[in-house]
Order: structure tokens, then C-alpha cells, then sequence
């Protein structure tokens, strides 16, 4: 398993964790994904076997947000 910290900008509300959280948790490979709201951050613990980094920010960047 390998954890990465993305830094995340276009989040604000609740709604937002959840559009974050849902659609990357869905991924298959990903074990954990835990949004921190107040500082722009997005924690993720996935499988880089079963799905890459870069589908990883794509399906956040899919929610409407900038993944830096």
C-alpha cells in the first residue's frame, strides 16, 4: 500500500468532502481516502497495483477541484 497527501483547492462545504471522498473511495485499490477540509488536503492509502496516482487526481479533478 502506499499513502499520499494531495494538496487540494476548490473545497469548501461538507458537500465537497463527500463528492471527494465517494468518488475516490469507490476506485478500486483504494483502502482509505480522508479529506481535510480545513487545510486543503486530501490523504489517500491505495494499491498502486490496481490504480494509479494519476486516475487518482484525475477522478478529483472530475469532482471540480484542483489537484496542485
Amino acid at each position: 500500500m502506499e499513502n499520499v497527501t494531495l494538496n487540494v483547492s476548490g473545497m469548501s462545504c461538507g458537500h465537497c468532502v463527500k463528492a471527494v471522498e465517494g468518488s475516490v473511495g469507490k476506485l478500486d485499490g483504494v483502502k482509505n481516502v480522508s479529506v481535510k477540509l480545513d487545510i486543503g488536503q486530501v490523504d489517500v492509502e491505495f494499491d498502486p497495483n490496481l490504480v494509479s496516482l494519476s486516475t487518482i487526481k484525475e477522478t478529483i479533478d472530475d469532482q471540480g477541484y484542483d489537484v496542485e
